[in-house]
């Protein structure tokens, strides 16, 4: 049964962790056990003991164990400014944490709906395209130059630092020609020239 997200958070996981310090002999802890007795892989508690390291909560005596080296541990919560910064460097990291899986949830719907969507569905997955209307839709693009470029695989792409008056933009493919589009979004005019019309400058290296 997948644990909800609260459970495996280094919040929670650092109260659990200080719980087994507690009753610790002499505040000395074998961390293959701790994340045993917690049910995360190991890197999860070096998170957690990186940062008590780090502002000299805790020493390391070897390889797996650690020994708790702060103030008395009933006094521990909220009290010096070292355990503060811990509590709020913990509260970032959850955020952060947070934040990621948000990205993630967000890139797999995204992923789902181009893969599982029925006008999708009938083309090719590895034969997905932009059309020049789509680019024109983007409004960040609107009234800008936008060079569409078409290329195999392993293509390189480098922008050498700009100059004062031009961008450099250095392309190269080993593996067969490369297509240049150049796509000049503006306003819907009369007679306008599509993405079909324009032409295409193509090299080979």
């Amino acid at each position: 049964v997948k644990k909800p997200r609260f459970d495996a958070s280094l919040v929670y996981l650092t109260r659990k962790f200080m719980d087994l310090v507690k009753t610790a002999p002499d505040g000395v802890l074998d961390l293959n056990e701790v994340a045993t007795t917690l049910g995360v892989r190991k890197r999860r508690v070096y998170d957690i003991t990186n940062v008590l390291d780090g502002i000299h909560l805790i020493q390391k005596r070897s390889k797996n164990l650690i020994q708790w080296v702060g103030s008395n541990l009933d006094q521990v919560v909220g009290k010096a400014p070292e355990q503060q910064n811990l509590k709020d460097e913990l509260s970032d990291l959850s955020a952060m944490e947070e934040a990621l899986d948000e990205l993630i949830n967000d890139c797999a719907h995204q992923l789902f709906e181009l893969t599982d969507d029925k006008e999708n569905a009938k083309y090719p997955f590895n034969s997905s395209y932009v059309t020049y209307q789509d680019i024109r839709s983007i409004q960040a693009f609107q009234e800008q130059i936008v060079i569409a470029i078409k290329a195999p695989e392993e293509t390189k792409l480098e922008i050498p630092i700009p100059k004062e008056d031009c961008i450099e933009v250095h392309v190269k493919s080993t593996k067969g020609p490369i297509d240049v589009y150049l796509c000049e979004v503006e306003q819907e005019k009369p007679g306008a020239k599509t993405f079909e019309d324009m032409g295409a400058v193509t090299s080979e290296t």
